[in-house]
């Protein structure tokens, strides 16, 4: 052995000794684990704050407002079980693992059920930015997560628990939560989907980070010595099984990191040095994946988006749209007011290039498009458009909305008469009955103006209402014959 190999064994021997001396000697691991047990589990004050943050989650989720959402980490209910469970993980108490496992899934579900409750009684049920922020996980999510268990587990250790961790652990937990409440009030699957991943993922790092470092600390199996093998070999199971969707989950995240890189590089190849790129958005979720670019060159170049959309296709292994807005500058030191400018105007194009869809989609002029670029909205009031239904301008609201997904898109359509209900034998909406509800709700809440059931049984206009999903004083019940029929309230505007 040399002498450099030597001297690292000597010192990594040392430094083990001083950790296990001087820091994990000097914890109280039997307060630890008391203090541990006291926090994770049910009572009525984790229940009455949990209820408390999910409603200010989803509000805030609903209002688009940071601020609000902020304000539901700070309750930050969950920190105990999720700790507590990195814990049992660590000294593979399966008696603690259960007991926090109850915690967090009573608490899951009643965050998620009193999201669920307020969204069907508010009047605001679209996809707002912070609602689509938290629909798919990225790195920077994971690492919020990470670094919330090992804080959360550290503060737990040192006795130093308090709102700073919660507001860490919140952030990775009560907002996907309440997403989630959005989504099945809305049976939004999508948002539901990515808001459970999200959700799940960031669980199961908050979990696996606290365990780790519970370890690291010196808990473990010893401080659980009623354990049998056969529950400590379950415990190790479940410990690993928890890796499985996590690893999934990685390996998209791991390849959307990539695919991001390789944009980039194929963007930037087709330019050369003297060119940057301002702007880089890739909406993963469409099919084919979008990826939108601003870049600054001193030279245009004619075939760059359709050389590099081929050389991204080949090497993503999948179709790719790509949109490449090319605005040309100087180089050198003398053009840095002009570069700077182009910057500022970069950020313009988006919005100019919905404007445009918008315009196109409405049959108006761009003129007529509102673009609030702060809140990220864009409205317009569309003209009739020949033989265009309800449901026409609906279906290009989505299209356009799925597009941009960081914007919130809304089309008015004009006032045009409502799409026939109908039912099937038992009196349920049948499959062309339900989607016309949607589309009959989605045009009142963009016009702003209440609709009128009349006829049928009492049953049948309580289905259709609960359907529409608008608020009561919007729907207006009558009896009538014996089909039912809806339409506008104020049927001589049309």
């Amino acid at each position: 052995m040399s002498n450099f190999s030597q001297s690292l064994s000597l010192r990594s021997r040392s430094v083990r000794r001083w950790w296990l001396r001087d820091v994990v000697g000097s914890v109280d691991h039997g307060d630890v684990v008391t203090r541990v047990r006291a926090e994770g589990g049910w009572n009525g004050h984790y229940a009455f704050m949990t209820l408390m943050s999910g409603g200010i989650a989803i509000l805030g989720l609903l209002l688009s407002s940071p601020a609000v959402v902020i304000g539901a980490m700070l309750i930050s209910p969950l920190m105990g079980p999720i700790v507590a469970l990195g814990f049992a993980l660590a000294t593979f108490d399966s008696e603690e693992i259960y007991r926090s496992l109850v915690a967090l899934g009573l608490g899951i579900l009643l965050a998620v059920g009193f999201s669920v409750l307020i969204v069907l009684v508010s009047p605001l049920q679209t996809v707002t930015a912070e609602i689509a922020a938290r629909t798919r996980p990225n790195l920077f999510d994971l690492l919020v997560a990470l670094f919330s268990g090992l804080a959360g587990a550290y503060s737990m250790v040192r006795g130093r628990h308090g709102a700073i961790v919660g507001v860490a652990i919140a952030t990775a937990l009560m907002p996907p939560l309440a997403t989630i409440g959005f989504g099945i009030a809305t049976a939004n699957g999508t948002v539901f989907g990515g808001a459970g991943l999200l959700f799940l993922t960031n669980l199961m790092v908050i979990a696996l980070a606290s365990a780790i470092m519970a370890r690291l600390y010196g808990f473990g199996h010893a401080l659980s010595p009623e354990q049998t093998r056969l529950q400590a070999t379950l415990i190790a199971i479940t410990f690993l099984g928890l890796g499985i969707p996590l690893g999934l989950a990685l390996k998209q995240i791991a390849w959307e990191a990539v695919a991001s890189r390789q944009a980039s590089e194929t963007i930037k190849n087709q330019f050369g040095d003297d060119a940057r790129i301002a702007d880089l958005q890739i909406n993963f979720a469409a099919q084919p994946v979008v990826v939108t670019a601003t870049v600054l060159t001193p030279r245009v170049v004619a075939d760059a988006e359709r050389n590099a959309g081929k050389r991204l296709i080949a090497a993503l292994g999948q179709p790719v749209r790509l949109e490449i807005d090319q605005l040309r500058v100087g180089s050198g030191d003398a053009d840095k007011s002009q570069v700077s400018a182009a910057r500022n105007s970069s950020v313009n194009l988006a919005p100019a290039r919905l404007a445009e869809k918008l315009a196109l989609a409405g049959g108006v002029g761009i003129e007529d498009v509102l673009i609030d670029a702060d809140h990220r909205r864009a409205v317009v009031r569309a003209a009739p458009l020949g033989n265009a239904d309800l449901a026409s301008f609906r279906e290009l609201e989505t299209r356009i909305a799925a597009s941009e997904p960081n914007w919130k898109v809304e089309i008015v359509p004009p006032l045009l008469a409502l799409p026939p209900i109908s039912f099937d034998r038992e009196g349920e909406l049948d499959a062309a009955g339900a989607e016309a509800a949607a589309v009959a709700g989605w045009a009142a809440r963009r016009l702003g103006l209440p609709v009128t059931l009349s006829g049928g049984t009492p049953a049948l206009r309580e289905t259709t209402a609960k359907a529409l999903g608008l608020p009561d004083d919007s729907v207006v019940m009558r009896p009538g014959g014996a089909a039912l029929t809806i339409e506008w309230s104020a049927p001589a505007a049309l």
